[in-house]
């Protein structure tokens, strides 16, 4: 699984350069705006026309790759999706191209999908079993280097059993199965094999959902929508998304009028609070954000260290003052959204005093300069986040801030994931997780787990190892009793909390801002760790009514 920080987004970044040069130059010159700019005629009116300016740079639609990979695209199904009516609870997941739910044996190993009848691909060819299979088969096929294959391992073998009915059987019993139903389907034909980076499906996506991709370029991309849908062709009929990377840049095409909504960082999106027309949308996730810390520093390598940090710590200023009242307080990856397998007493206070007392007993005394050491090793270590990130870069300076007040050096350096990567073994890095959230088991495996040659990089990067945690999680993993599973959870979260390997921050809420237009726009949907404008207000849009 990728818990944190998926290689979409890295990939995405060493995109970012050469579509961020045009983006930047367009911006200047108000061209982006006056491109594809948001209907100029009464505003009251509801647009059949939504524009909408993104962070992300555009392009990257393979499903093998993990495009939409939760259900959630304008261009492809997947055999489940979510439904939802409040971003206050785990989404239901009801058939999009399955015909009904799935279907396990006894034991959870073997899961029967009977296909939706009917459906055609955009290029006119039709659904099937076969389509199914072919893409299941390119996330797990070695030579296609997929960036979610590791999220997929419990599967053994995908078979079609008839044209409409596919099978997939496991290698091991695994409860949380129909959460990796939501996999975008493409057509056989275009899964021809090889790198999945290179597959002409990311700039030419063939899917089944309710838009179909017109135009492409580095800095925008044309949506129209798809009149056979097989859900009912959607009332928005155009969707024009423009990459615009710089968070006030989008805030001044929003304000200027020239798009419809955007996705803003917390305390940029209040300054719309009240704005005539305007709206802002504050949607819960299970997006974690939190400071990994290496094995190869003296310092963090202490146990009683990461403790002592995590004591110390205010949490709640930091969903004050950077998040400006947006999150809730995390202490382990496992938000109070997952019920009973939630353990509320696995918490940190706020208790520097105490995190000092801890130092001291563990012989971190402080130096001349303020700054603890033991023997030759002082407190002291670095931490990296992506430097355009700005939510990052603030959640980092309120981190280091707080681990100064008790004699720990923490400097802060914004860098690429490429730099980032060269960093593991010796270097702090500002998390972000919580990119499968639809069952446990994917929202935490990779973050707590040990590593194994295929865990991500930047799932557990540290390689720490917690007493218990591995059995109990390989035990949820595999477990059909609910509350079996509940019970291993919480342990796991107990154990966490006695031997910390993070200092988790934050569940961030997610902050839009769109220009209110007269449409129903259903409930709000608990976001993954990514956002941008397929989520949020947007994450619906095919089933707006007027």
């Amino acid at each position: 699984m990728l818990a944190v920080d998926d290689a979409r987004t890295r990939r995405r970044n060493r995109n970012r350069s050469r579509a961020a040069r045009t983006a930047v130059a367009l911006t200047a010159t108000g061209a982006v705006l006056a491109g594809c700019g948001a209907q100029a005629t009464d505003p009251s009116a509801t647009p059949s026309r939504i524009v909408l300016a993104d962070a992300q740079p555009l392009g990257d639609y393979n499903p093998v790759n993990g495009y939409g990979e939760l259900g959630v695209s304008p261009l492809y199904d997947g055999l489940l999706r979510p439904t939802s009516t409040s971003d206050r609870t785990l989404p239901d997941l009801i058939p999009a191209l399955a015909a009904a739910p799935p279907t396990p044996n006894a034991d959870s190993t073997v899961w029967d999908v009977e296909l939706r009848r009917g459906v055609a691909f955009s290029d006119g060819s039709a659904f099937d079993a076969a389509d199914v299979v072919a893409t299941y088969d390119a996330v797990l096929d070695p030579a296609s280097a997929s960036e979610i294959a590791a999220s997929y391992t419990m599967i053994d073998e995908v078979t079609a059993v008839d044209d409409h009915h596919v099978r997939f059987t496991l290698d091991y019993p695994y409860y949380a199965f129909p959460a990796r139903l939501t996999l975008g389907i493409a057509p056989s034909e275009e899964l021809g094999g090889g790198p999945a980076v290179e597959s002409p499906l990311n700039t030419r996506p063939v899917g089944t959902g309710p838009y179909r991709l017109t135009e492409l370029t580095p800095t925008e991309a044309r949506f129209e929508a798809n009149p056979d849908y097989f859900d009912g062709a959607p009332e928005v009929t155009e969707l024009v998304t423009v990459y615009t990377p710089d968070d006030n840049a989008r805030a001044q095409q929003m304000r200027a009028g020239g798009i419809d909504g955007t996705v803003l960082p917390p305390v940029l999106a209040e300054t719309f609070t009240g704005a005539d027309g305007m709206r802002v949308d504050a949607v819960q996730s299970a997006d974690w954000r939190g400071v990994s810390l290496p094995a190869g520093n003296p310092f963090t390598a202490d146990g009683r260290a990461r403790r002592a940090m995590n004591l110390a710590v205010d949490r709640q200023a930091m969903i004050d003052d950077v998040l400006a009242g947006h999150g809730r307080a995390a202490s382990t990856p496992v938000a109070a959204v997952y019920g009973d397998a939630f353990a509320p007493d696995a918490v940190f206070p706020h208790d520097p005093e105490r995190a000092r007392r801890i130092l001291d007993d563990a012989g971190w005394i402080p130096a001349a300069d303020g700054i603890r050491a033991r023997g030759a090793d002082r407190a002291a270590f670095t931490v990296y986040y992506p430097a355009e990130d700005t939510v990052r870069r603030d959640l980092a300076a309120a981190f280091a801030s707080d681990m100064h007040r008790i004699g720990i050096d923490v400097r802060l350096q914004g860098s690429t994931w490429d730099e980032m990567n060269t960093k593991i073994d010796t270097g702090a890095f500002l998390l972000g997780g919580g990119d499968k959230p639809y069952d446990l088991d994917t929202q935490i495996y990779g973050a707590l787990h040990t590593r194994s040659p295929r865990t991500a990089t930047y799932d557990n990067p540290s390689g720490f190892a917690i007493p218990g945690v591995d059995e109990a999680l390989d035990d949820a993993r595999r477990s059909l009793d609910p509350q079996r599973r509940a019970d291993d959870y919480r342990a796991v979260q107990a154990a966490y909390v006695a031997h910390p390997t993070y200092v988790f921050l934050a569940f961030l809420d997610h902050t839009y801002v769109s220009r209110e237009d007269g449409w129903n726009r259903g409930s709000a949907v608990m976001e993954p760790h990514s956002h941008g404008v397929s989520w949020g207000p947007w994450w619906n849009l095919a089933r707006w009514r007027r």
